[in-house]
């Protein structure tokens, strides 16, 4: 059987060693041919192919980014969308897809699913904000990477008794702003799921004051909004599934606080260096783990499933109990990070 591995929406360090994984066990155990489809779904409506062998997934497993490119394609925005699909997917002889993936690309595999091209799916997403799995691949790197960085702001926050606010991502939740706040040790941590206050984040820089700390970290993820308030939004236009483009929401904070406070404030955005770059060890291993699930659900023949972790096993879900149901952060992770604010 010829089997297409494809990755669509944000790139994620940990992809290529997914890809690595499903090839190498789809040849060396099963005997299957494996191919490439380029950019996502896109891949599979233009018959924009590459194969893959051994030799072109060696050295792939530190490598950020997807040897075989990404793009946020949706191919049920057209009615011929999907039908082109499986008229290219039949004649490139294309028996099943592994596709990595968030919530869309995976939403796309399971429509795809019910019209008759079999698919697997493997969660992507930095935001680790799919149900179905403890993690995804990409949210330990994009924490270390936030985390890095707080811990240099808080060397020149210090030096300018200044407040330095970190923003990262997250779209609908504050995984990563939790995981780096308190891996960095941030002052005030701000997340979609509780709409913040000025004047309590003030509240929490006065205290620091009083206890003779001039400066302050605030993490903050990009889809924080203030209490009766609306996401800051960094452009309307919106892409093939509807999402508009966040961020901005640090710069909206540093001008509150100056105004409240008066004290100097800078804002840092992290933006796409937290996608960049190679994995960590974490994402590697959890990342070729998911790669091995995959292609044995192929093996098995258990298509509309995803691969996920649940404590350290790895388990499969139907895509139908995936899809649409958002993972929010742990309030009880919350609670213990609130211990360090102010």
């Amino acid at each position: 059987m010829k089997v297409g591995v494809l990755s669509g929406g944000g790139d994620a360090p940990g992809i290529n060693a997914v890809v690595r994984a499903v090839v190498r066990k789809g040849i060396q155990n099963y005997g299957y041919e494996m191919v490439g489809i380029r950019d996502g779904w896109h891949g599979l409506l233009s018959n924009d192919f590459l194969p893959l062998d051994l030799r072109s997934v060696s050295g792939i497993l530190p490598r950020g980014g997807s040897i075989l490119g990404t793009s946020r394609t949706n191919p049920f925005k057209t009615e011929e969308g999907p039908k082109t699909i499986l008229k290219n997917a039949k004649k490139a002889g294309i028996g099943a897809v592994v596709a990595i993936g968030g919530d869309d690309t995976l939403g796309v595999a399971l429509k795809m699913t019910d019209l008759g091209l079999k698919c697997v799916g493997v969660p992507k997403t930095i935001d680790n904000d799919l149900s179905g799995t403890d993690y995804t691949f990409g949210f330990n790197t994009a924490v270390t990477i936030a985390a890095d960085a707080l811990d240099k702001l808080h060397t020149t926050a210090e030096t300018h008794h200044r407040v330095m606010i970190l923003e990262v991502m997250g779209r609908y939740t504050g995984w990563i702003a939790l995981g780096a706040g308190l891996a960095g040790g941030a002052d005030v941590i701000l997340i979609p799921e509780k709409p913040f206050s000025i004047s309590e984040i003030c509240e929490c820089i006065k205290s620091r004051q009083k206890r003779s700390r001039n400066f302050s970290l605030i993490v903050v993820a990009e889809g924080a909004k203030p209490k009766g308030g609306e996401e800051v939004v960094y452009s309307e236009s919106v892409d093939e599934f509807g999402h508009i483009r966040l961020g901005g929401v640090g710069y909206y904070l540093g001008k509150e606080i100056e105004r409240c406070m008066h004290i100097e404030t800078r804002v840092v955005v992290l933006g796409h260096l937290q996608r960049g770059g190679s994995p960590t060890a974490f994402d590697r291993i959890l990342a070729t783990q998911f790669g091995i699930g995959a292609i044995d659900l192929v093996h098995q023949g258990k298509f509309g499933y995803m691969v996920g972790i649940k404590g350290n096993k790895i388990v499969s879900v139907p895509l139908k109990n995936v899809i649409g149901k958002r993972k929010a952060v742990d309030m009880e992770l919350y609670k213990i990070a609130s211990v360090f604010f102010g």
